[in-house]
């Protein structure tokens, strides 16, 4: 193994996960170790394989099933990111996110027990205070898009400064975006220093990294840009905006999760993760689930350490649950999402 310096936690850390029987803390980043990052490979028809074997051996059936698509609606952040996004909007979302199932299917399956809810709500700045009034008392989080979301292209200074204006405003997740070109050009110090800015930023508030992974063009750029955010800070990384031509696929999720499993064996340190953009349906909900528990065990199946950023998945995970209980399908619109 070779040896990387670690930033340890304070003694009063509590760990937040478990890896091969190893207590991890959250994550404080590490010095930028370039040697680790340059020796990164990836062996791309290798995991094409993994992931097509993935879908086709994973199947869960019955009141597993149910189960796991109820573990899926917690790890969800539920969102809204359009041009024509209003206040009303975004009040009917949060109330959505507050009660996701329809109460006769949340009886019939036994869930006024489990209190389920999502773990939180997307949204732009512009719309923070409307969310967190509406989800008062609930315990869902408020993230917020900032950096020059989708493209993250605005000028260095204004990007640190929306963030502080969104945790400021009350967001406690802010959702960040890099310089796609700092990858393409192998300048991984500056993406390093970017990213170690916008932590800092983000001070109380979780920090999630969007790669824009549709965009790196290999999944070696998307290993190597897994590891510099991480070093620099990162509480999640993201796979996509959900704006680009290409988001969340499994051979993406694969790559980011081994190097997250592969930072944390390392320095001791539990990083998120969260597949965003083209999750549509429950079934896909189930595989990605399958994925990180076989990738990175039970912790990285709850919302700590997992999120599906998502604004149609829950429809369908309730179409599938009603069928559960009535053994019927039901028609999209007995489901609405804001």
């Amino acid at each position: 193994m070779r040896h990387r310096e670690t930033i340890q936690g304070s003694p009063a850390d509590a760990p937040i996960a478990v890896l091969h029987g190893r207590s991890l803390l959250s994550n404080r980043g590490i010095p930028l170790n370039l040697d680790w990052v340059k020796q990164v490979h990836v062996n791309t028809s290798a995991i094409e394989r993994r992931a097509q074997s993935h879908v086709g051996r994973r199947s869960v059936k019955k009141q597993w099933q149910a189960a796991w698509l109820l573990r899926a609606v917690t790890c969800m952040d539920l969102t809204t990111l359009s041009g024509d996004d209003t206040d009303d909007r975004v009040r009917r979302l949060c109330a959505k996110a507050r009660q996701p199932l329809r109460q006769d299917l949340e009886r019939a399956l036994g869930g006024e027990e489990l209190d389920i809810k999502v773990a939180a709500v997307c949204v732009y700045h512009r719309f923070i205070e409307t969310a967190l009034r509406a989800l008062e008392g609930s315990g869902i989080r408020v993230a917020a898009v900032s950096t020059g979301f989708p493209a993250g292209l605005s000028p260095g200074e204004e990007r640190v400064a929306e963030i502080r204006r969104s945790v400021a405003a009350g967001a406690q997740e802010i959702d960040t975006v890099i310089t796609r070109a700092h990858v393409f050009g192998g300048r991984w110090q500056q993406l390093y220093d970017e990213i170690a800015e916008f932590k800092q930023a983000c001070g109380p508030a979780h920090m999630k990294v969007i790669l824009g992974t549709g965009d790196l063009m290999t999944l070696r750029n998307v290993a190597r840009a897994s590891f510099v955010a991480m070093m620099a800070g990162a509480d999640f990384i993201k796979t996509s905006t959900g704006k680009e031509a290409v988001n969340a696929t499994l051979p993406v999720g694969f790559v980011m999760t081994r190097a997250i499993r592969e930072y944390a064996q390392e320095t001791g340190m539990a990083v998120g993760f969260k597949p965003a953009g083209g999750i549509r349906s429950a079934k896909q909900a189930t595989e990605w689930l399958a994925l990180m528990k076989e990738e990175l065990g039970l912790p990285w199946m709850k919302a700590e350490l997992f999120r599906f950023g998502t604004s149609s998945l829950l429809t369908d995970i309730e179409r599938q649950l009603e069928h559960f209980v009535t053994g019927r399908y039901s028609a999209d619109y007995r489901h609405p999402i804001p």
